[in-house]
């Protein structure tokens, strides 16, 4: 409002505002105009003065980073590369071995064999995918899902592991959020791989993604922590 008053002050100085036929109205418009001028630049982290000067142009307020949930690689198209693909031929679709229909159920089931091969407890691996696949259900959308739960301290609390542990697990089951990761293995996921028609035999095959969450397993099971206490 410092601006606005200053405003007025000048505008009622000006020997036009005296001679026009409704002061009140150009000493109105004039503040109106100030208030503008000051939320904009406010907006564009400038000073009133580039405000103005920036009347009528598309540019859009600034946006910080903490203003938005998801990364900033994962929505701004600056951030985005896509290559021509024509030339190659889309791989076939895996088969389930089993003859039945791969969801999100068995996909989990499926997760926690995984875990389970490579030295989790099943109690404790089980426990850490649904916790996962919870919040994935909420917030639809795995980047989204993905900075939600790696901000958090109740996730690796829970299974008595290190946060750099819980980091690992995450980007194991949810997947690599970097752009550059998105058409890999890393950035698909444990869940998304299974869903894919993966089983856990292929999972135990990937030995940089098995030592990854076998190194993240907890010391002491989640039952026998429950029994001490």
């Amino acid at each position: 409002m410092g601006a606005a008053a200053v405003a007025a002050f000048e505008v009622m100085r000006m020997r036009s505002t005296r001679l026009a036929q409704d002061p009140w109205a150009v000493i109105t418009h004039a503040v109106e105009l100030s208030l503008i001028y000051e939320s904009r630049a406010e907006g564009l982290l400038c000073s009133t003065g580039q405000a103005r000067k920036s009347a009528g142009s598309e540019v859009h307020d600034a946006q910080r980073f903490s203003d938005r949930e998801a990364e900033i690689v994962n929505y701004h198209p600056a951030f985005h590369s896509f290559d021509n693909l024509d030339h190659l031929h889309e791989p076939p679709k895996r088969e389930n071995v089993d003859g039945e229909p791969t969801n999100a159920l068995f996909a989990l089931d499926a997760a926690v064999e995984f875990f389970v091969a490579v030295g989790w407890p099943q109690a404790t691996a089980r426990l850490a995918l649904e916790y996962i696949a919870a919040r994935l259900m909420r917030c639809g959308d795995r980047a989204i899902a993905y900075v939600s739960l790696r901000r958090e301290e109740a996730g690796p609390a829970m299974l008595d592991i290190e946060h750099s542990a819980w980091l690992a697990v995450l980007r194991a089951v949810l997947g690599n959020q970097r752009c550059d990761y998105e058409q890999t293995s890393a950035g698909i996921g444990i869940l998304g791989r299974l869903l894919s028609g993966e089983n856990p035999d292929d999972l135990c095959a990937d030995h940089a993604l098995a030592d990854a969450v076998q190194a993240a397993a907890p010391a002491i099971p989640v039952e026998e922590v429950a029994a001490d206490v």
